[in-house]
């Protein structure tokens, strides 16, 4: 949805309807039936980092704007806060702790061409233009922005690989559309670039650049709806003829008849070659109808969010809900051209596989609750997304920890695809060779990658070898208990030895005096001095944490956790604690450690399963009350709505299963703990036409503890639901009510499992 109504947009086209030969259609932007929750804007204030522009769901190609880059905060190419646009290009990352992509920018002008963007303190020395959020309107299928400085409406929608503009410019000036090749978002560098016009209505070229990915490439095909003529600039000098030599600093002017009032522009993109991008325009858009693409890719966002439907509570809940589906849905991205060609980890270009290729991964985040989410949701995608991290791995040697359009960043801990794979082995994915798939589970956890050495002679990762000890130690762990129920399940029964083995390795970090995880010196000895409040940002001991936050990063054993503590009792004293306890972090701690309550930090990723870890210890209903808790405080429908980065989907994930009722604690079991749903009534549709309901009768912000349970009508004491469960169809009758049932999922054979 847009952020103002429609009578103010009307009255706004009116007003410039004497200087334009068309006003933007904004009943484009008005969404109706499921889309109407979807609302664009949220997460992109604060430190949400969220993607603003258009997109089909998985799509290629995500056009939309870009503002000068000031810092982490502009890690999308976009914020809120901003107000000067430097262009719209076509790859956008949502949600990350890190800038990059941001590339291919368009950008139309009027009167004297200029090839530089300015500066944020002088946007008037470039081509960057003004804008207000008055003249903005915002949909997944629709985006359109003002042009203050030069009085041109922008309008974009997009198919799965191509971008589709429409410029409409004031009468009687020069006109002419920008192709900036060199600049893109924060540390993206432009290695090599190429132009040329090619016909008189189409332009193509590639970008090579190194930044978070370390070898970037993506080609593109621009055809326009009108004659143009193409200006080449090198180094920011017109160069003659309309095709150069490769360089870095390369950017293209497309000119126009200034009789030109209304100019459309297909731009297809490959991973691949040119020849590919307009391949991928004359398969997915070969007319000009703008109008017909932005409702065709409605339908498309219209068909992924209806797979969720709810029942009662507030239009915000609503709202939050399906923007967090919209968000989850945005990635991984396809990477292969129509014909099934992508291009490789190993840089070659390879042929169909026989599956979608994607790409953008951000598994140290999306493991927990995103990859799970599309084993309930996505069911159709899940193979193509397995298999393209095993041809990862054969390509570079190792599964993907964080894979961005054709390179491995290797940004944060763990290899945590292996989780996401050992997923699909339990629940029995079709078209995947579990031979093929194990083995790179097993590959990956038995190489050197960061401190996994450590781990063929001793059973923990020393503190004064290697940085983030315990936090890689603990996640090496679980890693490894992923990998175990996977071999049991395929009767591996010596390798399910060795890995089970191994994911035990977590206590020997364990201080029985402290009660925390510490990072322990190759000598056996504890490193000091330790203080479970302090953080450093990636120069100690945890990631993105502190020893509070990774005392409970034990999903795969959560008994073997509340053993260390003792007793059930000792534990709920010390999770209790976490959510009271205050403490410095010290200035140098990362800016991710945010949403505190307490030092439980929602802002950041590996503390999201901490408060389902109640009902392991038979006090489910603390689960319900923390759960309700964080879904009213750390999520709103405004800009500013998320409480740290979205982290391509994970921080919407964790929303949208808990509103739902229940969280994948372990993410490759299969099993779900009951948490506090936050509608009435919610139905997922699940593969085969199969229906799933959760309905919890009385459910209201006071009535948030489950007092009983039913599944299919039957009695059903446990506090958790299996995804076999939920797939088959059927419906999870809870009835709610104001205080706790202390003695709901009290029994140990009530409680979640972990084989």
């Amino acid at each position: 949805m847009f952020r103002h109504s429609i009578i103010s947009f009307i009255a706004l086209a009116g007003a410039a309807s004497a200087v334009m030969a068309r006003t933007p259609d904004l009943q484009l932007a008005r969404q109706e039936g499921i889309l109407q929750w979807v609302d664009t804007r949220i997460g992109t204030s604060g430190h949400g980092h969220t993607f603003m522009g258009v997109s089909t769901p998985f799509g290629a190609v995500q056009p939309g704007p870009n503002n000068f880059n000031k810092g982490w905060d502009w890690c999308s190419g976009y914020h809120d806060s901003d107000s000067i646009c430097v262009g719209f290009a076509h790859l956008h990352l949502n949600g990350t702790g890190c800038s990059d992509t941001g590339d291919l920018i368009f950008m139309p002008t009027t009167g004297k061409i200029c090839v530089l963007p300015g500066s944020q303190e002088n946007p008037d020395s470039g081509y960057a233009s003004r804008y207000s959020h008055e003249r903005e309107a915002t949909a997944p299928a629709y985006y359109w922005l003002h042009l203050d400085d030069y009085g041109i409406d922008v309008e974009l929608t997009a198919t799965e690989r191509v971008g589709f503009h429409r410029y409409t410019f004031p009468a009687d000036v020069q006109k002419q559309v920008l192709i900036n090749l060199f600049n893109a978002n924060g540390d993206d560098r432009a290695t090599e670039t190429f132009i040329e016009q090619q016909d008189n209505y189409t332009i193509r070229g590639y970008r090579c650049s190194a930044g978070w990915s370390k070898q970037q490439r993506i080609y593109f095909t621009a055809r326009f709806s009108e004659p143009v003529t193409l200006e080449i600039y090198k180094d920011d000098k017109l160069t003659a003829g309309s095709s150069v030599e490769r360089g870095i600093n390369l950017k293209g002017v497309a000119r126009l008849d200034n009789s030109a009032h209304e100019v459309l522009v297909k731009v297809g993109i490959s991973p691949v070659s040119m020849l590919g991008a307009a391949r991928n325009i004359d398969r997915e858009l070969p007319g000009w109808d703008f109008a017909a693409t932005v409702k065709a890719t409605n339908r498309k966002w219209e068909r992924e969010l209806d797979k969720v439907a709810v029942k009662g509570t507030d239009d915000a809940a609503r709202r939050i809900l399906y923007t967090g589906l919209y968000h989850a849905f945005l990635q991984p991205n396809l990477f292969n051209d129509c014909d099934g060609a992508y291009r490789g980890a190993d840089g070659k270009t390879y042929p169909d596989p026989g599956h979608k290729t994607y790409t953008v991964f951000s598994l140290w985040d999306t493991y927990r609750a995103a990859h799970p989410l599309y084993t309930l949701l996505q069911p159709e995608r899940v193979s193509d997304m397995i298999n393209t991290m095993l041809d990862i791995h054969d390509q570079q040697g190792y599964l993907p920890v964080w894979h961005l359009y054709g390179s491995d960043t290797r940004e944060m801990i763990g290899i945590q695809s292996v989780p996401v794979v050992a997923d699909a082995v339990m629940k029995g994915f079709p078209d995947i060779d579990y031979n093929r798939a194990f083995e790179a589970m097993k590959r990956s956890m038995l190489s050197d990658y960061k401190g996994l050495a450590w781990l063929r002679t001793q059973d923990y990762i020393p503190s004064d070898k290697e940085g983030e000890s315990v936090a890689k130690g603990l996640e090496y762990a679980l890693a490894d208990g992923c990998i175990a129920l996977a071999a049991e399940k395929l009767g591996r029964k010596e390798d399910a030895r060795l890995f089970g083995r191994r994911a035990r390795f977590y206590t020997s970090y364990w201080d029985s005096e402290t009660r925390f995880f510490r990072g322990r010196n190759l000598d056996g000895s504890f490193r000091k001095p330790f203080d479970p409040f302090h953080s450093t940002h990636r120069d100690d001991d945890y990631c993105e944490g502190t020893g509070w936050q990774y005392v409970w990063l034990v999903p795969h054993d959560v008994r073997g956790l509340i053993s260390l503590f003792r007793s059930d009792e000792a534990f709920v004293e010390k999770l209790d604690s976490l959510f009271t306890v205050e403490g410095d972090m010290g200035e140098q701690a990362s800016g991710d450690i945010s949403g505190l309550i307490g030092q439980y930090a929602h802002g950041n990723e590996p503390g999201h399963h901490t408060v389902y870890l109640y009902a392991y210890a038979g006090q489910q209903w603390k689960t319900a009350r923390m759960v309700r808790r964080i879904l009213n405080e750390m999520y709103t429908d405004r800009p500013n709505g998320l409480a740290g980065n979205e982290d391509c989907g994970q921080m919407s994930s964790w929303y949208v299963f808990s509103a739902m009722g229940f969280y994948p604690v372990n993410p490759s079991l299969g099993i779900y703990v009951l948490g506090s749903p936050k509608f009435k009534e919610t139905t997922i549709r699940t593969a085969n036409g199969r229906k799933f309901t959760v309905k919890a009768e009385g459910n209201s912000e006071s009535n948030i503890y489950i007092q009983s349970a039913e599944l299919n009508g039957k009695p059903y004491p446990y506090a958790y639901i299996r995804h076999s469960d939920i797939v088959q169809g059927g419906t999870l009758r809870l009835t709610m009510g104001p205080q706790p049932n202390r003695e709901f999922g009290i029994a140990p054979e009530h409680r979640p499992i972990e084989r």
